[in-house]
């Protein structure tokens, strides 16, 4: 796993919502975040969730004219480290990041990696209640990770 997670604020909000916020600490055991979206969260966040702010400026701003400010600091961020994992769910700043040539996860990965890690027993039931939130995801793709951890 690399060495640095750098979490946008939509994977926080979800598993915020859907009461498995300890789920991202037993992941990662450390997050990095942005003031930015530490302010759309809204919340105040735990103490292993670390926020930083970017150094280079002229480059998020540049990265806000083409995806939100929370994902852009998210992505300028990442730009300061070398062996980065991005947690991003909305599909253009995923677009882009990979463009970037960054490695991502999302929601479901996050997911998927606990099952690996034995952390949960069934993705499913956390894929359940992540549907009952405003999570927008294609079915096809909710089959591949039910596929990938035999469920």
């Amino acid at each position: 796993m690399p060495k640095i997670v750098i979490s946008d604020t939509s994977t926080l909000i979800l598993f915020h919502k859907i009461e498995e916020f300890n789920l991202l600490q037993e992941v990662y055991t450390e997050l990095i975040t942005t003031p930015e979206i530490a302010e759309e969260f809204g919340e105040k966040l735990p103490d292993w969730i670390k926020i930083q702010t970017v150094s280079d400026k002229k480059y998020q701003n540049f990265l806000e004219t083409q995806v939100d400010q929370g994902e852009a600091s998210a992505i300028a961020l990442a730009t300061e480290y070398d062996d980065v994992l991005l947690r991003l769910d909305d599909l253009k700043a995923r677009k882009l990041a990979t463009q970037l040539k960054f490695k991502i996860t999302g929601a479901l990965g996050v997911i998927h990696k606990a099952k690996q890690m034995s952390i949960i027993d069934k993705v499913k039931p956390l894929i359940g209640k992540l549907l009952q939130t405003d999570f927008r995801i294609a079915e096809n793709i909710i089959e591949e990770i039910l596929q990938l951890n035999n469920e």
